[in-house]
């Protein structure tokens, strides 16, 4: 597995929160459901993201995203998508975790829900914009999402996109399974979407997803990942790279951005950390699973990068559950 599938992998959706909605300019809807990563695409019309606060912004600008566009917006602050980012206007209703209200907090009135996940002006209208919200966490999670800007914008090359025809289709059901297989499709819409945004010219990818392309340091990528609990030293994973220690040290650098062991040791401590909060496991099982000889060797690195011991970590995240 490549470094990118695995921290996909580890980024799962679980109870994606989905809507789409109808609307007819001039429009605005607000997102203020909190989720870390949204997926927002144009399935008719055009519209803008406008990320930040409606009052003082964060410092980005408003992206546009023309029909079949896909935009990737991360972190928890609420935006807002409107057809005019020049005017401010008043949202037709603020999408929340499990319902809309008015921009005065209020519930909405009857005639604007349209149906299951549905809101808006009328199915009629020229405008349907859909949305995914994720609901993910944890260490290696951050690894990603410390790799993407506020909005990632992927344009519709003009070739058929049947992964987002088949969900704007489901998201609309109501049958057996149905938030198991909105969950899927979601994932599979963001490996999707950021595979091909940090392909793009103008995407500024991490290191490590260059060095995935480099025969030797793509390798030690791979084992790393694979086998976080080997004994990895930089002469075992220069060795396994086919080259010499000096070489592959240098060259690891100079692509990833950091040396091997110390990649090697965050990527452990990410894993360890999720583990932690995700498991009943002991620390000790855990420290073994990530290539530690001992509760004490994961603590003391733990504390060392962290700053808490892996037992407060834990006992940290279940009290924010």
């Amino acid at each position: 597995m490549d470094a990118l599938g695995s921290l996909l992998y580890e980024v799962r959706s679980d109870g994606a929160l989905f809507s789409r909605n109808f609307v007819t300019p001039p429009w605005s809807v607000r997102f203020a459901d909190r989720t870390p990563l949204t997926l927002i695409t144009m399935l008719y019309g055009t519209g803008w993201v406008v990320p930040g606060d409606d009052d003082d912004g964060d410092g980005v600008p408003p992206v546009a995203l023309a029909q079949g566009d896909v935009a990737v917006v991360v972190g928890p602050e609420p935006f807002t998508v409107t057809d005019d980012a020049d005017t401010r206007r008043a949202p037709l209703y603020v999408v929340h975790a499990d319902h809309c209200t008015t921009a005065g907090g209020e519930d909405i009135s009857d005639d604007v829900i349209l149906g299951l996940r549905t809101c808006g002006t009328g199915q009629d209208s020229p405008t349907v914009l859909l949305a995914g919200g994720y609901q993910v966490g944890g260490r290696v999670s951050e690894r990603l999402l410390s790799a993407l800007p506020r909005v990632v914008v992927v344009p519709r090359d003009g070739t058929p996109a049947p992964i987002l025809d088949l969900t704007a289709a489901e998201v609309g059901r109501d049958a057996p399974g149905q938030q198991a297989v909105l969950d899927r499709l979601l994932d599979l819409l963001l490996l999707s979407t950021l595979r091909a945004w940090f392909d793009r010219p103008e995407a500024k990818p991490p290191g490590w997803y260059r060095a995935l392309g480099d025969p030797v340091v793509g390798r030690a990528l791979r084992l790393i990942h694979d086998r976080p609990a080997r004994s990895w030293t930089v002469t075992a994973l220069a060795e396994e790279a086919g080259v010499s220690r000096a070489t592959f040290a240098r060259r690891f650098t100079e692509l990833v951005g950091e040396p091997p062991m110390t990649y090697l040791t965050g990527w452990r401590l990410a894993l360890a950390a999720d583990l932690l909060t995700r498991t009943e496991a002991t620390v000790d099982s855990i420290a073994r699973q990530v290539g530690y000889q001992s509760a004490f060797g994961l603590s003391v690195a733990f504390k060392r990068v962290h700053g808490t011991r892996p037992s407060e970590h834990r006992a940290a995240a279940r009290q924010d559950a």
